[in-house]
């Protein structure tokens, strides 16, 4: 009971001078509001609002059924042009996409030639010009055969293709980065927050001052642990219910409370690491070095950015070592799939037992740092 009690106030001493900290306290504000946010919204893998025009010489049905097949949220309102204004309107930027429809280009698709169409790209917005014109080459064609298939009164055909995502129908990337974004803060911030403070209470001598009370290393240790799990948990609440559900409405299929007691699993890790690092690190220049070689593997190897199927297979066997790895694949199952605890119990056992596993290292690497302290 006394151990408890002594983990309790070193807990509420760590919230306190993290209290007193006002720059670490706007960090954590804004990485879990305008960082995620900002991740989620700053890029995207669709195209949105491109501008386009067409230069129709062809003056066909088809034709302004094509013009009229593009329209927002994709593609802004089509322009019409003449060939002449094409390539000036290009060279000023006015359009990323210029259609050109050939003369008597519905003839000669009704008599079975072949025509071409040219499609002018501004390449200088790479990545929405190269999915743009994909876009662009699917509902031309899609748009052809649906004339062509009402003018003759063809029969449908036997097998018609439709794909249903059963999450984000849309494909809107937000949704997908708002939360491979807390994902990686949680890390992040726990990692921070908990090296930080061992390397503060050595620099400041508050260490010292530990050392001559009836303390015992595991209760410094995990009173780390809760008072700064206890601030990412907070600030993760508030994320996914101010940033992620609300101002980005992305819809959370699966329970909130299981996938916060994974959080819960997860940060008993993160807050071991971080200890680790404080610990073996002299100075908080050396613990930033060390955040960015530890933090940038944990996250790329996550499988959050990349699918670790992507990954050789050999790194695969590693990463399965790694608690961020089921991390998000706990998180995936839960937000994504709606899934319950008999599809992620097996995730939560491996997060569990790393932590576990990696606290005790980390504990015993501590205790030794106090006894040479000492």
């Amino acid at each position: 009971m006394k151990s408890l009690l002594n983990i309790f106030w070193l807990g509420l001493k760590e919230l306190r001078s993290l209290a007193s900290d006002s720059v670490m306290l706007f960090f954590v504000a804004y990485a879990f509001t305008g960082s995620i946010y900002a991740q989620a919204t700053g890029t995207s893998s669709e195209v949105n609002n491109a501008s386009i025009a067409f230069v129709d010489e062809d003056h066909s049905a088809l034709s302004k059924e094509l013009m009229n097949a593009f329209y927002p949220p994709r593609f802004q309102e089509p322009e019409m042009i003449t060939a002449d204004e094409a390539e000036p309107a290009m060279d000023e930027g006015r359009y990323m996409f210029v259609l050109s429809i050939p003369p008597r280009f519905q003839s000669d698709l009704s008599a079975g030639r072949h025509p071409d169409i040219q499609l002018s790209i501004d390449a200088t917005a790479m990545q929405q010009a190269s999915i743009g014109a994909g876009y662009i080459k699917n509902i031309v064609n899609q748009r052809i055969t649906s004339f062509f298939s009402r003018a003759s009164g063809a029969t449908p055909q036997p097998i018609d293709l439709v794909i249903r995502r059963l999450f984000n129908p849309n494909g809107v990337t937000a949704w997908f980065a708002s939360i491979v974004g807390i994902i990686n803060e949680i890390t992040i911030l726990t990692i921070i927050l908990t090296g930080a403070a061992v390397i503060r209470e050595r620099e400041h001598g508050t260490l010292e001052h530990l050392l001559v009370m009836p303390l015992t290393a595991f209760e410094i240790a995990m009173a780390k642990v809760w008072a700064n799990s206890l601030v990412i948990l907070f600030a993760t609440a508030a994320s996914l219910y101010l940033i992620v559900m609300k101002a980005l409405e992305v819809p959370f299929a699966g329970s909130v409370a299981l996938w916060f007691s994974g959080v819960g699993l997860y940060l008993f890790f993160a807050t071991a690491l971080g200890i680790f690092l404080g610990t073996i690190s002299r100075s908080m220049a050396q613990f930033a070095l060390l955040i960015i070689l530890v933090v940038v593997v944990l996250e790329l190897l996550s499988g959050g950015n990349t699918p670790v199927e992507s990954q050789p297979v050999w790194l695969q066997y590693i990463t399965v070592f790694l608690p961020s790895r089921h991390f998000v694949s706990f998180s995936q199952k839960i937000i994504y799939r709606g899934g319950g605890l008999s599809a992620v119990w097996p995730q939560f056992v491996m997060v569990a037992a790393i932590g576990l596993a990696f606290f005790s290292y980390s504990l015993s690497l501590f205790r030794k740092s106090i006894t040479v302290t000492k």
